[in-house]
């Protein structure tokens, strides 16, 4: 509220200012709207005001096209019924005050509605009178975001696009071709200010950001931009945003050639005071020399019947001032037209214009009859009016005119232009809608939007400055003689990775030379000092260095930092140089030899179906050479003890009986061959286990290390410490900060009881490096619990940490990476005790086909068998055969147990007998059928 009341009490003071001024308009006020009394018939003239600065670009074409719209209008019979528009121009000189004053001066003339600024300044300031007064302010240019506020600004209504969207369209463009940081030239008024915090909350949303805010005073000389660019240029950023005006900003090119920033390696991005600059006068050729390279946007008008007829005007009205005209122009054009219809609507609904004294002014007046502050009236209808404005929705001539919730212009879209050679040409387009893309806008409005994904982004190809289609890298090291501080670890313990050194460098080690290798493979110098972190008498905090990057105290760190998920949130980190991960490192002793040893090799289940399989093979055997094999023939016990025998004695290929029997031989084949598999595993097995596991540990991996109550060894610095506690959830009191490898080799070998540590826990390089240099006295037991790496740590968004990681790859795939290894740690690697497991030792499942396939042949053989029996027993049975008993034998109990009986004799007997028995049957069936045919021979 006390916001309010000095808005209003400088606003009457400004009134007080003028009122010799206003005085002299009261006289001339229009006839038509001079009376405060309603009116039921359309007034016959109407009054409509603009504000702009005549001489300048967006002038030049919107005073014309200001002028051509009030002249079609006036001439269309189908719309205000015979109401005329008169348009009273004022010239606001691109001044703040001024534009105030002549605000005040057209506001005594009672217009319904007035058009313009083209100053987001003058507009800020004139929509506070327009705001008391009730008038819509259309404005045609002024592209300040926060004219946007409703409850501020609410009879303030933009005909154009606000640069919220151009903002948004310049961070997808960052965003697109890959930079992170860009430079903003902006011109310090409301119009710069405010459209570059926009820039800034985009491009945060593309994890980018605007490095430098380079100011400049309206109307800034050539000397003023000249010290500008040359503070610039010794920054790192390549990438320029330039949103000035349009009037001067073409200084800001041409010094910059002349500083030589226009060359390659350097972007420039115009937002659309450049292109509107360039459409409304002939471009000298020298100019467009001068935007070799340059990537601009410009206000996306779609073709159209409109447009066309607007072109036609143009070409009656051009001059030598106004030969061509910029998007302004069509906004202007739309603005006039956009008051008529509303205006035709409002009447067509019954409105009428009424103005009415404000009694505000009247107090402030004082009684004077001098001051004729009264002459500033408020236009009754103006929020009706307004009403009208937004709801209205036509084509006009630069496109579609409708407003969304917000008062802004709906699909808002730019074309993208890049200049190069004698012209320009276009790269695509970009709406909200749609994102950067090759097809026209209009043309996407019914697709489903599509700005998420980066990969539907699409644009032509760019000529760069240099005339090079090469994407600019977008920043270099700054050339303000500061090299790059990067911290390196003085370590105590494992000093082949980095520690200090007394040459040239200051420091030396593994990681020192994979760094000093990348940086020689990139296309340009990175100037670097390396600054020891720690007192050399323990190992550094490594979280330490990482922060301290973070609050620039350095601007890297390079050493044995491991890539943990907390740094990640705060560095950006190369790809890792070095593969790493946690394991467990524990003293061993030599394993005694079980006396049941040789049942290790198979798990019991194993053995049993090995045995089951033994019997069940040699008993299936056994039934197939019954019949015809005098080697498995003889009394049950004798025949008992034969399948047992058979049945292992194939284990050693040992058997005596040989097999007759096609099926049997079969069976046996097979069988051989799975006893051949079990006993070449079997002796491998047992021989692995006898010589290989000759070294064990009571620690058998992370899980039983954490899970006991003995003390953990860790190294002086690392991060190990805090995953322990906050991860794994080990009580501190558990674990032993051990600062080198001499207090490893003691705290291990005194072991818990002795004040020693039961483990050690490390990254798996020190660990190598350690159990090499003691020639395997301890291992490491369990799996590597962690995977990680180390990398080189820079502060956010860093470009050198991605360009780094190319070249890290670059040294892994020459083999470079693996030499540099070589020449710092050793080769040599001692063998790790893995945790004793059911998968160490054969079991079924290594097994279960063989044993399938076997079992599937006895049976299907013993299928065979028993077929051919029951065949063989139908057939004497039908017979009528000697061996078997009738039904009403009283030596048979029943019907089935004399079956079975007569299908066991069948079975006992020999393949010799049945034989003879079928031969038999045959030659009593031949005798009685000769006897028969006998019988039936006449007598002679």
């Amino acid at each position: 509220m006390k916001a309010c009341s000095y808005m209003k009490r400088a606003l009457v003071f400004l009134i007080s200012c003028l009122c010799v001024t206003m005085e002299a308009m009261g006289n001339a006020r229009n006839s038509s709207a001079s009376t405060s009394s309603s009116s039921s018939v359309s007034p016959k003239v109407l009054n409509i005001g603009a504000l702009f600065t005549f001489n300048s670009t967006i002038g030049r074409s919107a005073g014309p096209a200001l002028t051509a719209a009030i002249r079609d209008v006036n001439s269309d019979s189908s719309i205000l019924n015979g109401t005329k528009l008169n348009l009273i121009l004022q010239d606001t000189n691109c001044s703040g005050f001024l534009g105030t004053f002549e605000a005040m001066q057209l506001m005594g003339k009672d217009i319904v509605a007035a058009l313009g600024p083209q100053s987001s300044g003058i507009a800020h300031s004139i929509s506070f009178i327009m705001n008391e007064l009730h008038v819509p302010l259309l404005s045609f240019a002024a592209t300040d975001p926060t004219l946007s506020a409703q409850h501020q600004y609410p009879y303030f209504l933009r005909t154009t696009i606000s640069d919220h969207f151009q903002m948004y369209a310049v961070a997808d463009l960052v965003s697109y071709f890959g930079w992170s940081e860009v430079v903003a030239v902006f011109v310090d008024d409301d119009y710069g200010r405010n459209g570059i915090s926009v820039l800034g909350d985009a491009l945060a949303t593309k994890r980018a950001k605007i490095s430098y805010k380079a100011a400049l005073t309206p109307g800034a000389s050539r000397t003023e931009i000249d010290s500008m660019l040359v503070g610039v240029n010794l920054l790192e950023t390549r990438v320029f945003v330039v949103h000035v005006n349009p009037d001067s900003g073409l200084n800001i090119f041409s010094v910059a050639s002349k500083l030589g920033m226009m060359n390659n390696g350097y972007v420039w991005i115009a937002t659309d005071w450049l292109t509107s600059l360039l459409d409304s006068s002939e471009v000298e050729p020298e100019t467009l020399e001068l935007l070799q390279g340059v990537v601009a946007l410009r206000h996306h008008t779609p073709d159209s019947d409109a447009k066309t007829r607007f072109a036609s005007t143009w070409r009656g009205l051009r001059s030598k001032e106004t030969t061509r005209f910029n998007t302004y122009a069509l906004y202007a054009y739309d603005s006039v037209w956009l008051v008529a219809r509303a205006l035709n609507e409002f009447f067509s609904s019954g409105g009428a214009i009424t103005f009415s004294d404000d009694p505000r002014l009247q107090e402030a007046d004082g009684g004077s009859k001098n001051a004729r502050i009264t002459s500033l009236r408020v236009f009754n209808e103006g929020s009706r009016l307004l009403q009208v404005l937004l709801r209205m929705n036509f084509s006009g001539a630069a496109g579609l005119v409708q407003f969304d919730s917000a008062k802004n212009l709906v699909n808002p879209s730019f074309d993208v232009i890049n200049f190069g050679g004698a012209g320009s040409r276009s790269l695509g387009y970009w709406s909200n809608h749609s994102g950067l893309s090759t097809v026209p806008p209009e043309s996407q409005h019914t697709k489903p939007s599509n700005t998420s994904s980066k990969a539907s982004q699409h644009l032509y190809g760019v000529i760069w400055p240099g005339e090079t289609t090469k994407r600019p890298r977008g920043w270099v090291f700054p050339d303000n003689g500061k090299p790059l501080r990067i911290a390196v670890p003085y370590r105590v313990s494992f000093p082949s990775f980095v520690t200090k050194d007394e040459g040239p460098l200051g420091a030396k080690g593994f990681c020192i030379d994979v760094f000093e290798a990348a940086l020689a493979l990139l296309p340009y110098p990175v100037p670097h000092q390396y600054i020891l972190f720690g007192d050399g008498k323990r190992n550094p905090s490594f979280d330490n260095i990482v922060n301290d990057v973070v609050q620039d105290k350095y601007d890297a760190a390079v050493g044995d930092v491991t890539i943990t998920t907390n740094r990640t949130r705060i560095v950006d980190f190369t790809q890792p140089y070095m593969d790493s991960g946690l394991v467990v490192v524990a003293p061993m002793q030599k394993v005694k030899s079980s006396p049941w040893a040789f049942l290790k090799p198979f798990t019991w289940q194993m053995w049993a179906v090995t045995g089951v399989l033994f019997l069940f093979v040699g008993t299936v055997v056994w039934i197939l050479e019954h019949r015809m094999n005098a080697e498995f023939r003889g009394p049950p016990s004798q025949q008992l003890v034969t399948v047992f025998w058979f049945s292992f004695s194939t284990m050693f290929f040992s058997h005596r009986e040989n097999t007759v029997s096609t099926l049997g031989r079969l069976v046996l084949i097979l069988w051989l061959f799975t006893v051949l598999v079990i006993n070449s595993s079997y002796t491998a097995s047992l021989t692995s286990i006898l010589t290989v596991q000759q070294l064990s540990s009571r620690i058998q991996g992370i899980d039983s290390l954490t899970t006991s109550w003995e003390p953990i060894g860790i190294q002086d610095g690392s991060f190990v410490y805090r995953y322990l506690v906050d991860d794994l959830h080990v009580a501190e009191s558990r674990l032993r900060v051990l600062k080198g490898e001499d207090e490893y080799i003691r705290a291990l070998e005194r072991g818990p009881s002795g004040g020693g540590v039961a483990a050690i826990i490390d990254e798996l390089p020190y660990v190598e490096f350690f159990l090499s240099n003691t020639r395997c006295q301890f291992t490491t037991v369990g799996q590597e619990f962690t995977k990680s790496g180390w990398g080189f740590a820079f502060q956010r968004d860093s470009p050198l940490a991605v360009d780094l990681s190319t070249t890290i790859l670059q040294l892994s795939e020459n083999g470079e990476l693996q030499r540099i290894h070589d020449k710092w740690l050793p080769r040599e690697r001692c063998s790790t005790l893995e945790e004793p497991t059911d998968d160490a030792r054969l079991s079924l499942k290594s097994f279960w086909g063989l044993f399938l396939i076997c079992g599937v042949t006895c049976v299907g053989a013993l299928a065979f068998f028993f077929g051919r029996v029951c065949f063989q027993y139908n057939r004497l049975s039908a017979d009528g055969g000697p061996v078997i008993p009738g039904p009403t034998d009283p030596a048979n109990q029943s019907r089935i147990c004399g079956l079975f009986k007569a299908l066991m004799d069948i079975i006992d007997r020999k393949e010799t007998e049945i034989k003879d028995m079928f031969r038999q049957m045959r030659e009593d069936s031949n005798r009685e059928a000769e006897a028969g045919r006998d019988s039936n021979r006449p007598s002679s």
